[in-house]
């Protein structure tokens, strides 16, 4: 008699994948598994992992190709209802399944895109990412100005200054890789658009009374938009939602889009510890309307300013 054979494998040992396709290489035609391996312990086998594997590398039909594109979509959403964080490194599905950093790697990409990727990424719904940092060549920084619009002239010094000074801010601590909108004004203020950022914050000031339990915050604003200055203040849970709100009515009676743009998340990194509370701040943050969303990056070692540079650019760049 005969019968089918399947497989039933966690990921203890880091070979979850492995014993699942060496599985189906002895006559197995079942592997059971879940979306984004979620399990006890390490895991069960990623099935976003074996679905491709066994389809795009093995030849062996498991999906219809359009719901094969639809893998990175699912993955996303399953991690969204179970709350967890994406993991970037996922094979296939991560949002840095695709990425590409150094210079070579995408002027090679940028040639021939089979160099450093084994696969089309939209084959599993993902997409492909260029990484600007301080280990960026002209390359990076074309493909990703194309990527958000930009058209850069490669030999015009324009380009050359930003690269440079781009090169500066990340030895200073500025990343780009989650902030493409500050990136994208960046690039765009050395292209002469005078009107990048279409208002200014002159001054601010904070307040925080109270003690540990009853702590109250209040920030001041003064803003400069169409050479008219105004003073706005506005309570917040603490000292950056303060500074926000206040913004935030500020911008929106000039800019009534804003009304519909918001924090979605809010990140702190402190870059030098040993340095204590005077240490380098990096500050993430990204911004959504509703329909998209884009990261903005503040760094200094006054974490309040840090933030403001993050969120100032997060409006500016809805409004651009």
């Amino acid at each position: 008699m005969k019968a089918a054979i399947g497989i039933h494998t966690h990921d203890d040992s880091g070979l979850a994948l492995a014993n699942a396709l060496a599985s189906l290489d002895a006559g197995a035609v079942h592997v059971q598994g879940t979306m984004n391996g979620i399990g006890e312990r390490t895991g069960n086998c990623d099935l976003t992992a074996v679905i491709p594997v066994a389809q795009i590398k093995r030849g062996w039909s498991c999906v219809p190709a359009a719901s094969l594109k639809r893998l990175t979509a699912l993955s996303r959403f399953i991690d969204g209802v179970t709350n967890q964080a994406p993991d970037p490194r996922r094979p296939w599905v991560g949002a840095a399944a695709f990425a590409h950093k150094g210079g070579t790697h995408v002027d090679a990409i940028r040639k021939f895109s089979a160099a450093y990727e084994h696969v089309d990424p939209s084959a599993v719904g993902n997409a492909r990412d260029v990484l600007v940092s301080d280990q960026s060549g002209r390359s990076n920084l074309l493909l990703k100005a194309a990527e958000l619009g930009i058209e850069l002239d490669k030999d015009a010094p324009s380009t050359r200054v930003a690269l440079e000074e781009l090169k500066k801010l990340e030895h200073k601590g500025w990343s780009f890789e989650d902030a493409d909108a500050s990136l994208a004004l960046l690039l765009r203020s050395h292209m002469g658009k005078s009107a990048v950022v279409p208002f200014e914050v002159v001054k601010y000031h904070i307040s925080v009374q109270g003690g540990l339990k009853d702590a109250s915050c209040e920030a001041t604003v003064r803003v400069r938009i169409n050479g008219k200055e105004s003073l706005t203040v506005a309570e917040g849970e603490g000292p950056v939602h303060a500074l926000d709100q206040a913004l935030r009515e500020a911008l929106v009676k000039a800019f009534p889009k804003l009304k519909k743009v918001h924090l979605a998340d809010y990140k702190v990194r402190v870059l030098a510890g040993q340095d204590g509370t005077s240490a380098q701040t990096r500050v993430v943050i990204r911004s959504t309307d509703g329909t998209r969303s884009w990261g903005t990056v503040g760094v200094s070692n006054n974490l309040i300013e840090a933030s403001l540079r993050a969120i100032v650019d997060g409006y500016a760049y809805a409004l651009s």
